[in-house]
């Protein structure tokens, strides 16, 4: 089983090689690295060409300007030749050489369409602070509040060519309504493995401040609508006072 990997990033050099080294001294073999760059003015782009040769013809990448983070993610799915798709963020790293073996033990014992994990959120300049857990729990309704933690959710690509890749018209919650649409409207199987497998550091687009907090919230509440899912007048309160709980 073939698992890709994709990072987006844009002048990401404070912390991508951290996220590319976490991919690099993965213990499992069969890996294809996707990094899709926004055309980064900064030193991104050296970063990337000097760890290319050590990925020995698994790594592939771009540069050029895109229409924001989902459309980088869109682009790097369709490059993916993968059996099975990760999205890991530029500031996020796995946090043991046997992540990526796990998830593809989880699928290939499971013989099932997704596999999601546990996460770490740390402090962004002490990745040994952790902030906050987030443990998914197993499978539930997203009209109860859960739903996995992005950057440890793992799908295959037959999923997208099926159902489709983000919706661009979400600039902050495109990966809510992704995850909504294949494992709520659509119901696609998956696997729940109680496992921490990476760190997060927080300050990304969807919690960096209250605003996009706000913007986050009313997009939930359009996904919802958009494939016909009732929920109830408090679900989204509740959830917006967890992501305002991030932040301190």
């Amino acid at each position: 089983m073939k698992i890709s990997i994709i990072t987006v990033c844009w002048n990401s050099e404070k912390y991508l090689k951290t996220a590319i080294e976490s991919v690099l001294y993965q213990t499992y073999d069969d890996i294809e690295y996707i990094i899709i760059d926004g055309g980064s003015s900064d030193n991104t782009l050296n970063i990337i060409k000097s760890y290319e040769q050590l990925f020995n013809g698994r790594m592939r990448w771009i540069s050029e300007r895109d229409n924001g983070i989902y459309d980088a993610m869109n682009k790097g799915i369709v490059l993916a030749s993968g059996d099975v798709i990760g999205l890991l963020n530029s500031d996020d790293f796995y946090i043991s050489e046997n992540s990526l073996k796990e998830i593809a033990d989880c699928f290939l014992q499971n013989d099932v369409d997704s596999v999601f994990a546990d996460l770490y959120y740390v402090k962004e300049n002490n990745v040994d602070k952790i902030v906050r857990k987030w443990e998914t729990g197993e499978r539930k309704s997203f009209v109860r509040g859960w739903h996995p933690a992005h950057p440890a959710f793992f799908v295959k690509k037959s999923v997208y060519d099926k159902y489709g890749l983000f919706d661009l018209n979400y600039r902050i919650a495109a990966d809510f309504e992704i995850m909504l649409r294949f494992l709520e409207k659509n119901e696609i199987s998956s696997f729940y493995f109680k496992n921490f497998i990476l760190k997060m550091r927080l300050g990304g687009e969807s919690n960096k401040n209250f605003s996009n907090i706000k913007k986050g919230k009313n997009e939930i509440l359009h996904a919802f609508k958009k494939h016909n899912i009732k929920i109830s007048l408090y679900y989204p309160y509740k959830r917006w006072i967890l992501k305002l709980f991030q932040h301190f």
